[in-house]
């Protein structure tokens, strides 16, 4: 199999562009929302409470905070990037171009990841003005970052050609992604929680994302490395054959 570089590297190209075209929108503002997360929660909360093994609270949060941000946006910049050329029309050029299926993909999908990591690393670094921070294993958390970045851009290509309506495009983001996130450990450790609901917490999958991106930094987690690690591989497995179903069955490319 022979990769078409130069189709990859203009979808690439096209789509990074509309984040240099609208920077307030991108990069901004949802900096400036995680921001406020780290005034309300580590300065006015955690300043009464107590640190979790041995991390302050407003460091704690963190992790959590990138986590959260980076799985919003990934959904949402892969998603409005398939969908948009459905709704104009234009997706025709592309289904007629000599570009296999998993080029475009990964042009698309290597943007959304690429936009929505360098927001990660935006906030990470806003974050050492609000509190003190620690990452102890560097390697593994660009390698949690990449792995949760690609996983749910492909997620969300996938609920962007799912969707025949902008609104669709915020349902499954709005009412399951971010709850799912709130309630992963984003802002307190599962162990807090009693047993019973500990246990239920585990069906939740962004338990795991945090669990080991927070590893990374303190070397404390919720849930083993492995596991974390195992997971996230098979959701990007599991990502990764939907999308191949899609264009093998030719599952809504045209409205």
């Amino acid at each position: 199999m022979r990769l078409n570089f130069r189709a990859i590297a203009a979808i690439y190209r096209f789509e990074m562009a509309r984040t240099w075209r609208t920077p307030s929108q991108s990069i901004v503002s949802p900096v400036l929302s995680t921001a406020l997360y780290f005034v309300v929660f580590g300065g006015a909360i955690g300043s009464r409470m107590q640190s979790i093994d041995g991390v302050p609270y407003g460091a704690f949060i963190v992790p959590g905070l990138i986590m959260m941000s980076l799985l919003t946006q990934s959904i949402a910049n892969a998603s409005f990037a398939i969908y948009f050329p459905k709704f104009t029309g234009t997706i025709y050029e592309l289904l007629s171009a000599p570009v296999a299926w998993w080029e475009a993909v990964i042009g698309y999908v290597g943007a959304a990841a690429s936009k929505s990591m360098l927001l990660g690393l935006i906030i990470l670094l806003t974050a050492t003005f609000f509190v003190p921070l620690r990452i102890e294993h560097p390697a593994m958390m660009l390698l949690f970052l990449v792995l949760t970045a690609t996983t749910f851009s492909l997620f969300g290509f996938i609920i962007g050609i799912w969707a025949d309506g902008f609104e669709k495009l915020q349902v499954i983001p709005l009412l399951i992604v971010t709850p799912l996130a709130f309630l992963g450990g984003s802002f307190y450790s599962i162990a807090m929680l009693p047993p019973f609901w500990q246990k239920v917490t585990l069906f939740n999958p962004v338990v795991y994302l945090i669990s080991g991106f927070r590893w990374s930094f303190y070397g404390i987690a919720d849930v083993s490395l492995g596991v974390s690690l195992g997971m996230t591989l098979f959701f990007l497995v599991l990502c990764i054959g939907i999308v191949g179903w899609i264009f093998r069955t030719g599952y809504r490319l045209k409205n």
